[in-house]
C-alpha cells in the first residue's frame, strides 16, 4: 500500500502533484482561499479539497475525516510574514500559521512531516517562529531536521531557495536524506519557454492555451522594456525613461530586477506572485519585448502544461508564484517516501522474532 499523506495550504496543487509522483496516496488537501480550492479540484478530482482553515483540524475533526495515523502531513504555510522585502514590523499574524500547521500534524498522529518556507523562516523576521515550531515539535515526539534546497537543482527552471523542516517520530529507524541534486546541467529559462509560440498580439489567448496571452502594456513600458537586454534591469535604460523612484540607481535603492528581463542562457529568479509584469522583477520575456504569460510562469515553477487555473489574471497568477514547484515537491517526496520505507523494513525485521515466538 502506498504510504498516506495530508497536503495543508495545498493551493493549485503543487505539493500534491509531488506527493503523488513521489509515490504517496493523497487522502486530503485543505485551502481557504477560493479560486485555489476551485483550480486544486479540477486537476485532482480524487482528492478530497476542502475549502477549510488549518487551525479547525482538531483531532476530533480529524478523526470525523479518516485522517489520523497518517504517515505524511505536508505543506507550506503563506511566507509572506517572513518575506525580506516586506515593509513593517517583524509580527504578522499569518506567522502564527506555522504552529497552526505543527498542531495539525500532532492531532493526526502523523509518523513524519515535511513543512516547506521562504528562506526568511531563518533570517530576523522568523527565527523566533522557527525557534519555537522546532521546540514545539521536539516536545511533541519529533526528531526535527531542515535545510535550504534550491529547486533549480531540482530541473526547475528557477532559482528558488527555500527552507524544509523535515520531522520523524524519534522511534524512526534512522536518520532522513535530504535529496541530493538530480538536475545534470540547470534548466534555463530560455529551455523552459522554447517550444512555445508567440502569443497573440491582439492580447486574445491561443487558441487551445486559455494561460498563454500577453498582457496590456503602456506605451511607456513597451519603450522601455524594449531597451532592456536578455538578464538586464531598470538600470539599463536611460535615467530620463526610468520611474522617478529609481533615477538614483540600484546603489542607493535596490531593487536591481525590477523592470528586468530573463536571461535565456539562465535559470529565471525566483517566480512571484506578480511574475506576470515585468515592473515587479524580472519577468520580461527573455526574447520579446512583453511580460511573461501565465502559461510560461507555470512552465517555469514546473507545473505540467495540462494543469488547469482557473480565476482572474491575478488569482491565478498569485496560484501559480505561491506554489511549490512540482518537481522540487516530488525529490523532497521521494525522499520522505524512501525513509518512511526504511523505517516500515525495521518494523519488519522487528517483529518476526516476535511472530516466531508466537508460533
Amino acid at each position: 500500500m502506498k504510504p498516506t499523506a495530508i497536503d495543508l495550504f495545498c493551493g493549485a496543487g503543487g505539493l500534491t502533484h509531488g506527493l503523488v509522483s513521489g509515490g504517496f496516496n493523497v487522502l486530503a488537501a485543505f485551502d481557504n482561499w477560493a479560486p485555489a480550492v476551485r483550480s486544486y479540484r479540477l486537476n485532482f478530482p480524487d482528492h478530497p479539497c476542502l475549502s477549510d482553515d488549518v487551525a479547525n483540524l482538531n483531532a476530533k475533526r480529524l478523526a470525523a475525516l479518516g485522517l489520523m495515523d497518517v504517515d505524511l502531513v505536508a505543506g507550506g504555510p503563506p511566507c509572506q510574514g517572513f518575506s525580506a522585502q516586506r515593509i513593517g514590523a517583524d509580527e504578522d499574524h499569518r506567522n502564527e500559521l506555522v504552529h497552526a500547521f505543527g498542531q495539525v500534524v500532532i492531532n493526526a498522529r502523523a509518523r513524519m512531516f515535511v513543512m516547506e518556507n521562504v528562506k526568511g523562516l531563518l533570517g530576523g523576521r522568523g527565527r523566533a517562529t522557527a525557534s519555537r515550531f522546532i521546540a514545539e515539535m521536539e516536545a511533541a515526539g519529533y526528531q526535527v531536521t531542515h535545510r535550504v534546497l534550491d529547486a533549480a537543482d531540482y530541473g526547475v527552471p528557477q532559482n528558488r531557495l527555500r527552507v524544509f523542516f523535515v520531522g520523524r517520530r524519534r522511534e524512526a529507524a534512522g536518520s532522513f536524506t535530504f535529496p541530493v541534486p538530480t538536475a545534470v546541467g540547470r534548466r534555463t529559462a530560455g529551455e523552459a519557454l522554447a517550444d512555445l509560440p508567440e502569443p497573440p498580439a491582439d492580447l486574445v489567448p491561443l487558441p487551445g492555451d486559455p494561460l498563454h496571452r500577453r498582457s496590456r502594456l503602456s506605451e511607456l513600458n513597451q519603450r522601455r522594456i524594449s531597451l532592456i537586454p536578455p538578464g538586464g534591469g531598470f538600470e539599463d535604460l536611460p535615467v530620463d525613461l526610468r520611474a522617478n523612484c529609481h533615477k538614483n540607481g540600484a546603489a542607493r535603492i535596490g531593487h536591481r530586477a525590477v523592470y528586468g528581463r530573463l536571461h535565456p542562457d539562465r535559470p529565471a529568479g525566483t517566480i512571484t506572485a506578480r511574475f506576470d509584469s515585468f515592473t515587479r522583477g524580472r519577468f520580461g520575456h527573455p526574447v520579446e519585448p512583453r511580460n511573461l504569460t501565465l502559461r510560461e510562469g507555470a512552465r517555469l515553477q514546473s507545473f505540467p502544461d495540462d494543469h488547469r487555473f482557473v480565476g482572474t489574471q491575478e488569482e491565478i497568477a498569485a496560484q501559480i508564484g505561491n506554489a511549490i514547484p512540482p518537481l522540487l515537491a516530488e525529490a523532497v517526496a521521494k525522499a520522505a517516501y524512501e525513509a518512511l520505507e526504511r523505517d516500515s523494513a525495521s518494523d519488519r525485521v522487528l517483529l518476526l522474532p516476535r511472530l516466531v515466538a508466537a508460533e
